[in-house]
């Protein structure tokens, strides 16, 4: 699928769901890794994930779009357009959008964390890099810490 069929898609779906035009464009953005699509306030254009369509289905790709289009006629329109907005949730259920998007490949991997307890007073602390255990001591009572758990 390229930007014009996207194009095209766009504004059937906007007749058929909002009975309203869709008079700006869309495009899919490569750029974007883990959201599905992007509504710009300032010139009211759309950018589309690709990975939504070409690691999912046409389907998927609908319900993305539905929700940005839902950002989209409710700013045009003047009416608060933000995702914890009343009108914003009605709107999204009514016409069938995805409320997130799924998670693709590009997504960033979970980060790690990294276990290190006291060898004096026990406590456990919880760290997402490593830290020097010679140089640096616990607060509470001075000694040592050591890793005891690595989870990736």
């Amino acid at each position: 699928m390229n930007n014009q069929e996207l194009q095209r898609l766009t504004e059937k779906w906007s007749l058929q769901c909002f009975n309203r035009p869709f008079t700006h464009r869309i495009f899919f953005n490569p750029h974007l890794r883990t959201t599905g699509g992007r509504y710009h306030l300032n010139d009211g254009h759309i950018d589309i994930n690709p990975l939504m369509y070409t690691e999912f289905d046409i389907d998927n790709l609908k319900r993305v779009v539905l929700h940005e289009l839902c950002h989209y006629h409710l700013h045009q329109t003047g009416r608060d357009y933000h995702h914890r907005s009343r009108a914003f949730r009605t709107l999204l259920a009514q016409v069938g959008g995805s409320r997130y998007a799924p998670v693709t490949s590009k997504a960033r991997p979970p980060k790690r964390h990294l276990f290190y307890q006291c060898q004096g007073c026990g406590v456990v602390i919880a760290r997402q890099r490593h830290f020097n255990t010679y140089r640096y001591v616990c607060r509470r009572c001075g000694h040592h810490f050591k890793l005891v758990k690595d989870v990736s």
